[in-house]
Formats: C-alpha cells, structure tokens, sequence
C-alpha cells in the first residue's frame, strides 16, 4: 500500500484540474483565486474557495478557441462550466482578486499559446471550434441600421411575453424600481409604482397633459400615467410582443381614449408639441454616433417649456460598462458612457438639464430581486425556454447586480427642460422652489 501512495500524488498532481490551472495562471499572469475540479475527479487550488467544476474537455477547447470572458460564458451555458454554490460569490471572489492582485483578462503570447496546445493535446481536448450556443445572438447589416435594431431588440425584448410576466412583479417594469423602504422584504411592485410616480411628479403631469413614452417596453410608465395622471400617451416600441401586450392592457383597462400605442423605429416618430418626452432605459440600445441625433430627436418632440426625462444605464469613468457577455446574449450593440457625457450630449441638443438623480443602489435591489425569482420558479423558467436560456439569465441577473454594486455600473434619472425662446423654462421664481421642494418631500 505503501509503495502506491507516492504514484497517486504524483497522478493528483497531473491532473486536468493542474494543468488547467497552470494554463489559466499563465494567461492572467497570477494565481487563481478559486478552486477547480476536473471532469477526472482531480482538484486544485484553494481550499474553502468558490469551486469552478470543469464538465468537459469541449469547455477547455472551447476557450482555447475563445479565450476571456466571452468563452467563459459560452461554457457556462451550455453546462461545460459550472460554479458549486453561490454564484455570485464566485463572481464576487473573481473580481476582488482581479482588483487586488492585478489579474488581466487572458493574453496568450505564441509562446503561452503553444503551451496552451500542448497541455490540450495532453489532456485531448484539442478539436474543431465548438459551435455557438444558440441563446447568443447573430446580427447582420450595419452598426445600428433599423433592421439589425429591430432584429437586436427582438433578439431580448421578444423572448416572450410569458417569459417577462414569470420574471416580473404585476407592473411588469424591466427598468431599475425605486426603494422607499429598507426592509429587505419590500415588495419589487411597491418600488416600481414608486419609480412611476416619482417619473410622473418630476415631468409635472396634469390631466390631459400629452406624454411620449419612447422605448415603453411593456407599458408601465405609460399605463400609469394615464390611469393616475390621466394623461394622453403615445407609447412607442420597437418589439412586437411589447406593443401587444400593451394593446391588450389598454383595452382590458378601457384607456384607449388616453392611450395609443406605435410599434416603430424611434427615428420614425412623427409629431411634436408634446407636454413631456420620458424615455426608461431605451437610450443604452441607441447607439455612440447615433446619441447626438435622439437626444435632438428628444429636444424636437417636446414643446417649449415642456420637460425630458432620461433613465439611462452608465458606466464609471474607467469601467468597461457591460462587456463581451451583455453585448452576446443579452444586449446587442449597447452602449454606455459616463452619466456627465449624456448630459452633455442632452444639453448640445438645446436642453437644460435641471437635475440628475443617482440610482445606483435601487438597481442592486431591482436585479436581485429578479435573481430570486429566476432562482425560486427556476423548474418553470427552464419548462418555459430551457435550461440554456435560463443560465444565461442566471448569469446576467447575478453579473448585473455586483456591477451595480462594485460601481461598474450605474443608472441615473436626468431631467431637463427645453427652454422657450429667451431662456424661459418654465420654472421661474416661486414655481420653481416649490417645485424642488415637492421632488424633496416625495
């Protein structure tokens, strides 16, 4: 017995867990801050750390073949890659020893690469590129064109309207609730109406006050403010299964004297005059070069005096925003910058920005809220798309909250006025301290 033990170490230590190991560490220039276990059975790395279990060869073939975070994610959702307890923890874990240690994203040198083939054909997982996970998205035609638009939207927003009512609480609000209580058992629906109503005092709806709502999604906002405010509302979306459903929640509510609802490109939108323009996280689907032209498009729609609200998703100066998985499986073609350069750009167009609210730490809240849905009904989401689909909302939805949470990211609420000719806003004198104070006592 005696005489076996040393050949068994020597076999642990040659493991696929150890030369994966030595591969990773090579490519991101450290050591790895989790623990990995092999399809062999064979481990390593530190004990008590997030275990990354690696199924299958085609998992190291596929990230020979795409190295770095979009590889890493393929292999996640197609089971080839899986994370043993908390996933969020594991991500936490990862992104605190990048911060810490100064890990990078995978480099493989020619040298490091033929390291990297040498050590696949050891373990034989050398092979033709695995393919595609049919959840990532495939876009054709220009950058921001209307067809590869609409066929980007469609690609998350269309997924089904069956999928987002499982997903959501009853205001079916896919944007950043706002949480007026601390208790952590608050309910998700209590901090949406609270967003709605709180976009509602700051555009200063009145009855039969005229609202454009661009990028309505499933038509929270505009069915709220035509039901509290009485307000007339076009609501504008570029996905069908949206525009249908909130079709069908202005006829089941009786709101089509109020409510008109225009499956189209914003770039389509005709009209102008309109007492207030609100637009909830649609901006980050518009696109870099394309920004100067909505937010004139934003300026031209409202009237003189009238009020433009933004709630966009940012980026940090120095964050990368949302990265090669977002832009893959869940956001094509999104872009984020910096909330100072939006309001930049919104005041290039002719509009003043009165105020710009932070709501950075409600998204920590509204994602994970998500999370625990996902996490608690996850037999029906994956009855309901299949388990590829649901990892990756899984992914996304535990991603998204500790970007919000490491300050990755953020979302911001901007309001601005178009002013009349001669500056007038609007908000003179006592008006407009009432005004700020009543947005202060909310």
């Amino acid at each position: 017995m005696s005489a076996t033990r040393p050949a068994n170490r020597a076999s642990a230590r040659t493991g696929a867990a150890h030369r994966i190991a030595a591969l990773a560490e090579d490519g991101i220039g450290g050591p790895l801050p989790v623990r990995l276990r092999a399809w062999d059975g064979s481990e390593t790395g530190p004990v008590g750390a997030p275990v990354v279990v690696v199924r299958s060869r085609r998992a190291l073939r596929r990230l020979l073949w795409q190295p770095g975070e979009l590889g890493l994610a393929q292999a996640y959702v197609t089971g080839e890659i899986d994370v043993e307890g908390d996933l969020a923890q594991g991500l936490r874990t990862l992104w605190s020893a990048a911060r810490e240690r100064g890990l990078h994203a995978p480099k493989l040198t020619p040298a490091a690469r033929a390291r990297a083939v040498a050590a696949a054909v050891r373990l034989g997982a050398v092979g033709p590129r695995p393919p595609v996970p049919d959840s990532q998205a495939r876009l054709r035609g220009g950058l921001h064109s209307r067809a590869r638009d609409r066929a980007a939207i469609s690609h998350h927003y269309d997924l089904s309207n069956d999928f987002y009512r499982l997903l959501l609480d009853d205001t079916m609000a896919y944007s950043c609730g706002y949480w007026t209580s601390e208790d952590p058992g608050a309910d998700p629906a209590d901090a949406q109406r609270a967003k709605l109503e709180l976009i509602c005092r700051k555009l200063g709806l009145t009855p039969g006050a005229r609202l454009l709502d661009i990028g309505c999604g499933w038509g929270s906002l505009t069915l709220y403010a035509a039901e509290q405010h009485k307000a007339r509302v076009t609501a504008v979306t570029l996905a069908r299964e949206q525009a249908a459903h909130v079709r069908e929640q202005v006829r089941a509510r009786g709101l089509e004297d109020r409510v008109e609802v225009v499956c189209q490109d914003y770039r389509d939108i005709s009209g102008a005059g309109y007492d207030a323009v609100a637009t909830v996280e649609m901006g980050e689907h518009v696109g870099d070069a394309e920004y100067p032209a909505f937010a004139a498009a934003l300026h031209r729609h409202v009237r003189p005096r009238g009020r433009v609200l933004v709630q966009q998703m940012s980026r940090g100066a120095h964050a990368p925003g949302g990265g090669a998985f977002i832009e893959a499986y869940i956001a094509p073609d999104m872009h984020m910058r910096p909330v100072g350069d939006t309001v930049g750009l919104l005041e290039g167009a002719g509009l003043e920005v009165r105020s710009v609210e932070s709501m950075r730490e409600h998204y920590v809240r509204t994602v994970d809220a998500w999370r625990r849905t996902l996490e608690d009904r996850w037999a029906e989401f994956v009855r309901l798309t299949g388990e590829e689909t649901a990892r990756v909302w899984r992914l996304y939805l535990v991603g998204g909250a500790l970007a919000f949470e490491e300050r990755r990211m953020g979302v911001d609420q901007i309001l601005s006025v178009r002013p009349a000719d001669g500056g007038d806003s609007g908000l003179t004198g006592a008006e407009a301290v009432d005004w700020y104070r009543n947005l202060e006592e909310r």
